[in-house]
């Protein structure tokens, strides 16, 4: 599971007033380069919720659209791209339900209760 998709992740158990960000619990990361797509990446920052990512990644807690034109853009193609998550578990910030990523795909499913 890249970053990018872990950012746009909520826990939708019935109730739940703050499903998100979701917490990670990493057992298992890789890298695997990808090719940069500038394009891509400048329009996809005004979709990303900021603080989520820079808690999940290592990145300036302040960021604006101006910084895309410096080595910045490297760092933030790192993040939501090259970084995959492919064994750990995504935790609820309301009520520490734990959603299993495995081979780097999340089950967000929710059992019959919490419907």
């Amino acid at each position: 599971m890249k970053l990018l998709t872990h950012n746009m992740l909520s826990s939708n158990i019935k109730g739940v007033a703050n499903g998100f960000p979701l917490r990670i619990e990493v057992e298992k990361a890789t890298e695997k380069q990808v090719e940069l797509n500038a394009g891509f990446l400048r329009n996809v920052f005004p979709m990303i919720e900021w603080k989520a990512l820079v808690d999940a990644a290592q990145l300036p807690e302040v960021a604006d659209s101006s910084m895309l034109d410096s080595d910045f853009l490297n760092k933030f193609h790192h993040a939501l791209l090259e970084l995959h998550l492919e064994k750990d578990a995504l935790v609820c910030p309301e009520t520490a339900r734990r959603f299993p990523v495995s081979q780097g795909t999340p089950n967000m499913l929710l059992l019959e209760d919490e419907v």
